[in-house]
């Protein structure tokens, strides 16, 4: 697999090493030059999503008590936004949503929070997505051989249905445990012989004892839960609603997570595929239909991808079963592949 950059070395700071590290391909320098962030599109769909956000934690409770049932119809664009909630926390992630680093990681921290999502933990995770790509740690979909096959599928389905969403809320409670009981969880989990994967492994036990990451983690998830709890005393009677619809949220996420990577061969090209999209989806996808493309031009921001369409061929072919929402609901046939 080619590699476009390297997330850090040993002295640098994974948080905050993605697109700075100097090691792209001249193309991809060549194309950052005629790709600026687009601001007027970032400003309209943060607008839009933070409207979102306040319809779901705010205003919404008042229409159900107002109009009773017949409001519930308000669940579905909350619930059709969440890629792109998602794809603009991953903008900051990228450094792609603002130009300013600190509004950058604010804003994106915030929508995080509004997402009930550890920002710290996402962005890591993410970036080590982008260096160890369907390397051990990254294959949800693919059998371990150690875990018996029934539970192994059991908990690949329950992944796949929102699992991940619930596993990432919850993980900040570890920031509330003894640093060295983390570390050693995170070191069993993650434990292998394999080179690659005991690099995993020590990034993985270095963020987890990182005292700032921890005490980060540890206020937005405090703030996170403030703001939900206070969203469902206003629902009152009618708190199944915003409950379910987080949920469908979670669930979209967890579908969404890995549908790029799904039964991707260790030898195909960024070990990640392409899908087509109708267009009007563009937008709320932010483009991640063209995740092979985003692998491959990672500190490109997402108004940039669709033109490297015609420039990077090879990066640009969809998959053979090429439709995004079809992919998504392959995913439901079970284990995939690997080689």
């Amino acid at each position: 697999m080619r590699q476009l950059f390297s997330i850090y070395g040993e002295k640098m700071d994974l948080q905050t090493a993605a697109g700075m590290d100097g090691t792209q391909t001249a193309a991809e320098r060549r194309t950052s030059r005629r790709a600026p962030i687009d601001h007027r599109a970032n400003t309209a769909l943060l607008v839009l999503v933070a409207a979102a956000m306040l319809m779901q934690l705010i205003a919404w409770p008042f229409l159900l008590r107002q109009w009773g049932a017949s409001a519930l119809w308000v669940a579905l664009p909350l619930v059709v936004l969440t890629p792109t909630h998602w794809g603009l926390i991953h903008e900051s992630i990228h450094g792609q949503l603002f130009p300013q680093r600190r509004l950058n990681e604010w804003v994106g921290r915030l929508l995080a929070i509004a997402f009930v999502l550890p920002y710290d933990a996402v962005r890591f995770g993410h970036l080590m997505h982008h260096r160890f790509t369907r390397e051990p740690f990254d294959r949800p979909d693919v059998h371990d051989g150690v875990t018996h096959r029934l539970l192994a599928r059991i908990g690949y389905y329950a992944h796949l249905l929102g699992g991940l969403y619930l596993a990432e809320l919850a993980l900040p409670l570890l920031t509330f445990l003894p640093a060295p009981w983390v570390c050693r969880l995170v070191a069993h989990k993650l434990r292998s012989d394999e080179p690659i994967s005991q690099d995993v492994q020590r990034l993985f036990v270095g963020f987890a004892g990182n005292t700032e990451r921890r005490i980060s983690m540890r206020r937005d998830w405090m703030l996170s839960v403030a703001l939900h709890a206070c969203a469902f005393y206003l629902y009152g009677a009618w708190w199944p609603a915003l409950a379910i619809t987080m949920f469908l949220r979670g669930m979209w996420l967890s579908v969404a997570d890995n549908l790029p990577h799904y039964d991707v061969m260790l030898d195909e090209q960024e070990r990640a595929r392409n899908f087509r999209a109708p267009a009007i989806w563009h937008p709320v996808l932010m483009n991640h239909h063209l995740h092979r493309l985003h692998h491959r031009y990672p500190t490109l921001p997402w108004t940039a991808l669709p033109a490297l369409v015609r420039v990077d061929a090879v990066a640009s072919a969809p998959d053979n079963d090429a439709g995004y929402f079809r992919a998504a609901l392959r995913q439901f046939r079970g284990f995939g592949k690997v080689r």
